[in-house]
């Protein structure tokens, strides 16, 4: 693929990311998509020959990674439970902000305004949820396996919904109210989770 023809389809795709996280998936319509990328149209059916269905898809399949990269990035900033859970949702807020609070989560718009025979879209939606919960739940050290994925699932369903209020609100003090109890309950959890037993050195050091 030239040099060129890659900036087509970049264009392509970030356009697409944009409209759905304003829009949803109806406001991500071929046409939309040639206006906001300025691509010529047939360079849409030439990239993405199964049509809106797959720009949707690889869209979503770039913004959750990108959502892992940044989210992975904040938690990794800091190192007590309460304060990684107001970097995560700091970092959100600051993203929405900057957007003017025009502008959510693309997978949770997409997701509540989805036809029932796109599954392909909501299969990238789920992977998308899947890895983010994934991402949340290591950076816990919660003792249960099952209750540090459910702690971690809490986390991102707050999330969509503080996406949600901020937009409705034009404010991010859904996020930091979100932090403020979230925090308290990631430092309990962790506080209380078993610790694993110390392995007991034998004679010669091992």
């Amino acid at each position: 693929m030239t040099d060129k023809a890659a900036d087509s389809r970049n264009r392509i795709i970030e356009a697409a990311i944009s409209l759905m996280r304003r829009s949803g998936l109806s406001g991500a319509g071929i046409n939309e998509i040639v206006a906001e990328s300025r691509a010529p149209k047939g360079s849409i059916y030439y990239f993405f020959p199964r049509g809106k269905q797959q720009i949707v898809s690889e869209a979503l399949a770039v913004y959750a990674q990108r959502g892992l990269a940044a989210w992975g990035q904040a938690l990794s900033s800091v190192e007590e439970p309460g304060r990684k859970i107001h970097a995560l949702l700091d970092a959100i807020a600051a993203r929405t902000e900057l957007g003017q609070y025009r502008a959510s989560c693309a997978a949770g718009t997409v997701i509540l305004d989805l036809d029932d025979d796109l599954e392909v879209v909501r299969l990238a939606i789920a992977d998308a949820f899947s890895r983010w919960i994934e991402l949340i739940s290591v950076h816990f050290p919660i003792g249960n396996a099952e209750r540090r994925k459910s702690f971690a699932g809490l986390v991102l369903t707050v999330i969509e919904g503080a996406f949600i209020r901020a937009r409705a609100e034009r404010s991010s003090k859904p996020f930091q109210d979100a932090a403020a109890w979230l925090a308290e309950i990631a430092e309990r959890e962790v506080a209380h989770a078993p610790r694993a037993p110390r392995r007991r050195r034998t004679r010669d050091g091992t």
